[in-house]
């Protein structure tokens, strides 16, 4: 790295080096569940053999400028492509620092933080032996405004300079604040000062795709490898076979120790299945691990059987569940009504459906207590079984006659969970209609928004450590598209929220900066948009011959699978 200016050096160097420095900074988050979560499970893993993932559902999206739910992130960046920086592959604070990947460094800021640059190594090639260059890494950014192709992380549509109005690659040709003046730079030239840019450079979005490659919508089926293993077979919805891209070199890539000679994702299998298979420990399910989180109703199974107990990790996400209502439509265009509904639920309730206080803490703010310090903030005070006459007050207040009529929108996954909140809402005189979807497509149903017309249970995760990477992405109605909608579901659109997060942008301090984001969560709290429900955890098991499992804090508590192997 190197500091051309003085700009935000104490932000710069948080962003940089590790959450944990003198500037001040989120902190690690603590593992629970196992008691061992943080640390890699025992045994040493060893290269070669089969690795088998266990999921009860296929992937939305592995076309790295469309994927952005932390699992497919972390499979996506692992296995098949590689960013221009990140993250450790240690358990722990340590997961949380970033280091160069394609790049030779995590960059180069000048111009007051407002151009960054970037080396490529070299030696760095595609699955076929072609050289990875700095315009396919050019190219994928830019893919990532294309309106044909939406869902993917929104950062580098938000930043780049002259931006406003590109819409990609197949309409609009180059963009000309992203530069690559020869094969192995890349200048990214932004419109405001971007200190923690090179968090947003360890997204799928800068990781590279050839335009010779690109096939629009299909890219998600055929990924082209940048990473250590290759596509061999994809039969969408049951099963994804990985082996060694064996252009991939291992001296320019510390951080993937890429150790099974193949991966099988065998997809659509009952998670209570899975998790009862992985429990017995038979056959090929000893060197399995389940894709999914395991179902609240097996930690009982779980907990009580040491053998068990000491394969199961339990790491805390930096996630929050939350409860989503469309803010453009009636009754939610009403800010008491909405009010009203954070007093409704019962949050206990719903906890108790994901597993109880072992699956997640009772959330009393948006964000995590990992983005607050490490101290949960709590303005309303609502108790965790909800405050039924304060919601009916509320409500009467609004001027919405009850009872009321609306839709909500869950995974299939979720139905009992969205019992519970129909169960609370009920107590209230607001009537729910369930409507559930495969999980596969149930973010592009709910980020339809011509479609999505009532509630929907979701959930948002840090990108990186920090509430930058929370509130403006789940509450700046500047973010919102048509398809593809993430992080803003509630599409609420409030100017002095905006105003807010624009002056926040502004702080150079990251200690004023990070205190300043748990203020406006405070705030946003009152005007209720979304209802935090629960901080989850993520509960996973493996078979007894996997080796190098830990829950990855950036990756939501997810295995890191450049760690994952079978153990002799």
């Amino acid at each position: 790295m190197s500091l051309k200016t003085t700009v935000g050096t104490c932000l710069l160097a948080a962003a940089l080096l590790s959450v944990s420095t003198a500037c001040g900074s989120a902190k690690a988050p603590a593992s629970q569940g196992s008691g061992e979560a943080s640390q890699p499970s025992a045994g040493a893993a060893v290269k070669g053999g089969t690795l088998t993932i266990l999921s009860n559902q296929d992937f939305a999206h592995l076309d790295p400028t469309r994927n952005w739910t932390m699992p497919e992130m972390d499979f996506g960046l692992r296995y098949l492509y590689r960013s221009l920086v990140t993250y450790k592959a240690e358990p722990g604070a340590a997961s949380l620092e970033v280091v160069p990947d394609l790049a030779t460094t995590t960059g180069e800021m000048s111009d007051g933080g407002k151009t960054w640059t970037f080396t490529l190594k070299d030696g760095l090639k595609y699955e076929d032996g072609s050289p990875i260059v700095a315009a396919d890494v050019k190219y994928n950014v830019e893919r990532s405004f294309a309106p044909e192709l939406p869902g993917g992380p929104n950062y580098a549509r938000l930043v780049l300079k002259d931006a406003e109005k590109y819409k990609g690659p197949y309409k609009d040709g180059s963009l000309k604040s992203i530069e690559t003046p020869d094969d192995r730079t890349i200048v990214f030239r932004l419109k405001r000062p971007v200190a923690e840019f090179p968090y947003y450079t360890t997204l799928p979005t800068f990781a590279p795709v050839p335009r010779a490659k690109d096939t629009k919508a299909q890219y998600d089926s055929r990924v082209f490898s940048s990473g250590p293993y290759k596509i061999d077979t994809y039969d969408r919805g049951k099963e994804l076979v990985l082996s060694r891209n064996e252009h991939w070199d291992p001296a320019t890539d510390p951080a993937r120790k890429a150790l099974p000679d193949k991966v099988v994702v065998k997809q659509g299998l009952r998670q209570s299945v899975i998790v009862d298979r992985l429990i017995a420990d038979q056959g090929d399910d000893r060197t399995a691990v389940t894709y999914a989180d395991v179902n609240g109703e097996s930690f009982s199974k779980i907990l009580t059987n040491p053998k068990v107990k000491a394969r199961f990790h339990n790491e805390i996400r930096g996630c929050t569940d939350t409860l989503a209502m469309n803010n453009t439509m009636a009754p939610f265009d009403n800010p008491k009504f909405r009010l009203a509904l954070q007093y409704a639920i019962d949050k206990e309730s719903y906890q108790t459906t994901q597993g109880g206080p072992a699956a997640g803490e009772i959330a009393t703010a948006f964000l995590p207590p990992s983005l607050s310090g490490g101290v949960a903030q709590d303005t309303l005070k609502i108790p965790a079984t909800g405050d039924v006459e304060k919601a009916k007050a509320l409500i009467a207040e609004s001027g919405v006659a009850t009872p009321v009529k609306i839709k909500m929108y869950a995974s299939t996954g979720d139905k009992v969970a969205a019992t519970a909140i129909q169960e609370s809402l009920k107590r209230v005189g607001v009537e729910t209609e369930i409507n559930t979807f495969d999980p596969s497509v149930f973010y592009d149903t709910i980020g339809d928004t011509a479609k999505f017309d009532g509630m929907a249970l979701y959930g948002w995760c840090q990108d990186y450590p920090s509430g930058s990477s929370f509130i403006p992405m789940m509450f700046d109605g500047r973010t919102i598209t048509d398809k593809g909608n993430s992080g803003n579901m509630s599409l609420f659109k409030d100017q002095e929220t905006m105003d807010r997060i624009d002056a926040i942008y502004a702080m150079t301090d990251l200690k004023a900066a990070d205190r300043a984001w748990v203020d406006l969560d405070a705030a946003i709290m009152q005007k209720a948009p979304m209802i935090p429900l629960v901080w989850a955890r993520k509960p996973l098991l493996t078979g007894s011959k996997v080796g190098g499992a830990f829950g990855h804090l950036i990756w939501s508590g997810q295995f890191d699978y450049a760690t994952l192997g079978i153990r002799k």
